[in-house]
């Protein structure tokens, strides 16, 4: 059989390419907002950079809630300012009481320990997204979208030595980087290829959720709060997004998504039905989105980094939403790879030292973040969240975790270590409760889930 002449000429054509690896200083695997303020802010070092996005921007993503820590980080990008224009101003975070619909506990921002922003922005995650990667091309990144990254050849020295991808044209592309950075969100690219990733053994949930016009937001100044809303199974939360748009969902115990029956939009409507002070605010609502499911699934890479590359956000860890994290973790670890990248491509010799400091660093903001996360639809946190004191700063400690600092401020760390003594003594005056509690969260933990529509390759 005689082979076609064009095909074989075409594929010389594309092993050459492969074959003969562009050089770059750094090459960031995702073009969300990890991978977009990496790359900006190495490219304002001087460095050359490759920013490689499968997807093309604007495309759908949840994690639509950002944090107040988000903001100086935006400040430092300098989009601070086209954020304010694109975003709903959201001053604080509500906790309606279970089962009490006229209740609702309200923590704003502001009253925080040494708050440095007293609010931050729901956003739409497409236009958010889209802005950060632009942002990226103006500072002088090689930002490329419909570009999937498809292997990673690495040297006997462990180093990244040539990264292979693919346009959407077919077309190879082939990259030598000096440094890779994975800010490729829950795909964890390295994290699947050298086999890091692995699934939490503490907790486990689902979501399902949608985007509705007409629904009633709150009055006043807390318009744009979020509401993160418990129920049986889970909780509910409601996001103001810009134009009229509510992001509405349900994460949910596996088992509990594991009873739905026909279509998804079916069991989201009756998982709001169920829960009357959601259901108030939906009479004139009507649905402009598709409904979709997705595992939360919890999980960690046992490395966050090697000779010559770094993962940042979802890329090493992913927990749970219910506090907002995943933007603003993602974003704060992005900034401080910028500051591991650039001091190894510097000065060599301290690139162990440098991100030996960034894993402890993550690793102890993720510890604060996941303990409350872990314990969040508990008996023992639901009375602690029904029944607020600032008594030794507690609450305002609870805020500024809720705000995402939980990393640099002595303070805060300290006073949430002491919130730890009041949940385990609060623990023993509900010691039934809590005991079942704790028995249902180690259940789920261990259950599984199908059915995913947004992340197909989760484990």
């Amino acid at each position: 059989m005689t082979a076609d002449p064009a095909a074989t000429h075409a594929t010389a054509a594309t092993d050459a390419v492969a074959a003969a690896p562009t050089p770059v200083d750094v090459l960031v695997i995702g073009g969300g907002p990890a991978g977009s303020t990496a790359a900006t802010l190495l490219a304002r070092r001087g460095w050359s950079v490759v920013l490689l996005e499968k997807a093309a921007h604007p495309r759908f993503h949840i994690g639509e809630s950002l944090l107040p820590m988000n903001l100086p980080i935006l400040a430092r990008l300098g989009v601070l300012e086209q954020v304010h224009a694109i975003g709903v101003f959201k001053p604080g975070a509500d906790f309606p009481l279970q089962d009490d619909a006229g209740s609702t506990n309200v923590f704003r921002f502001e009253r925080a320990i040494e708050p440095q922003f007293g609010h931050a922005y729901q956003v739409r995650r497409e236009d958010f997204d889209q802005l950060l990667f632009e942002h990226a091309l103006a500072c002088g990144v090689d930002a490329r979208q419909r570009v999937a990254v498809e292997r990673v050849e690495f040297g006997d020295d462990g180093r990244p030595q040539a990264v292979h991808a693919r346009a959407a044209d077919g077309a190879a592309l082939a990259f030598r980087p000096r440094y890779v950075v994975d800010a490729s969100g829950r795909d964890t690219f390295l994290g699947n290829r050298l086999r890091l990733k692995r699934k939490s053994s503490q907790h486990q949930s689902a979501a399902i959720f949608s985007h509705f016009s007409g629904v009633a937001r709150r009055e006043g100044a807390d318009a744009g709060n979020i509401t993160v809303e418990r129920f049986e199974h889970g909780w509910i939360w409601l996001i103001p997004l810009p134009g009229d748009v509510m992001s509405i969902g349900a994460v949910c115990w596996p088992d509990y998504l594991k009873q739905r029956r026909g279509d998804n939009e079916s069991f989201l409507m009756q998982t709001l039905r169920a829960t009357p002070s959601v259901w108030a605010r939906m009479a004139a609502a009507q649905r402009v989105a598709p409904v979709h499911v997705t595992g939360n699934y919890s999980y960690a890479c046992s490395r966050m980094h090697g000779p010559g590359w770094v993962m940042v956000g979802d890329a090493f860890a992913f927990i749970d939403p219910v506090f907002s994290s995943g933007v603003y973790l993602g974003m704060n670890s992005a900034e401080q790879a910028a500051d591991v990248v650039d001091g190894a491509l510097r000065e060599p010799a301290r690139e162990p030292a440098l991100q030996r400091a960034m894993d402890a660093r993550l690793r102890r903001g993720l510890k604060h973040f996941s303990w409350f996360i872990h314990r969040f639809n508990t008996p023992v946190m639901e009375h602690l969240f029904a029944h607020p004191s600032n008594r030794w700063q507690l609450e305002s400690a609870v805020i500024s975790m809720l705000a995402g600092d939980v990393f640099d401020n002595a303070v805060v760390l300290r006073k949430l270590r002491l919130f730890r003594l009041v949940y385990a003594l609060t623990a023993l005056g509900l010691a039934p409760s809590a005991l079942r509690g704790w028995w249902r969260r180690r259940r789920q933990a261990a259950a599984g889930f199908s059915g995913d529509t947004l992340q197909a390759g989760n484990p």
